[in-house]
């Protein structure tokens, strides 16, 4: 019998930044249940994010009223503001979890990368994260305060405003 070595290219040859390490076969199934697994924890992550946004969910709502310069918000029927904080948590869970996330989502495609594309993770994260945060502020600075004035003086001729008592 003779064994066959798996011979590995020197680290500075271009076939060594082509090659998958630690290459190792899965099936349909393993794949799935991988896929699954990462899921299950992504959504693990966005419950306790949301359950912690919920548990301040009133500094949030402040927070986010902030941009509303001038416009007073109302509740108009009972448990709207229970809602809106449901959907604030929501959405807030999102937000906190999305680094969970996103290293999920890399751990289940990092097996099927080559060296030369691992080496790209980094940077390309580091980017995105940095324009994601980025353009979250520049929603909250800009875009957020432009569109409820838009909202506010659509209808401003047709519909009744609410008066505010300075």
């Amino acid at each position: 019998m003779s064994s066959t070595e798996v011979k590995t290219p020197p680290p500075d040859s271009p076939e060594f930044l082509d090659e998958l390490p630690g290459e190792v076969e899965m099936s349909l199934f393993d794949h799935l249940e991988e896929l699954r697994r990462r899921i299950f924890y992504s959504l693990i992550a966005v419950a306790v994010g949301a359950v912690g946004c919920f548990i301040f969910v009133k500094p949030l709502v402040q927070v986010l009223e902030v941009p509303a310069q001038g416009v007073k918000f109302l509740q108009l029927a009972p448990g709207e503001f229970f809602f809106v904080s449901l959907k604030v948590a929501g959405y807030s869970g999102i937000l906190v979890a999305s680094p969970v996330i996103l290293l999920q989502i890399i751990l289940f495609v990092l097996p099927g990368l080559t060296r030369r594309e691992r080496r790209l993770i980094v940077p390309v994260v580091l980017g995105s994260s940095v324009l994601f945060f980025a353009g979250l502020f520049f929603a909250y600075i800009a875009l957020i305060p432009a569109a409820l004035n838009f909202f506010v003086s659509y209808g401003a001729e047709v519909v009744e405003q609410p008066r505010s008592s300075s």
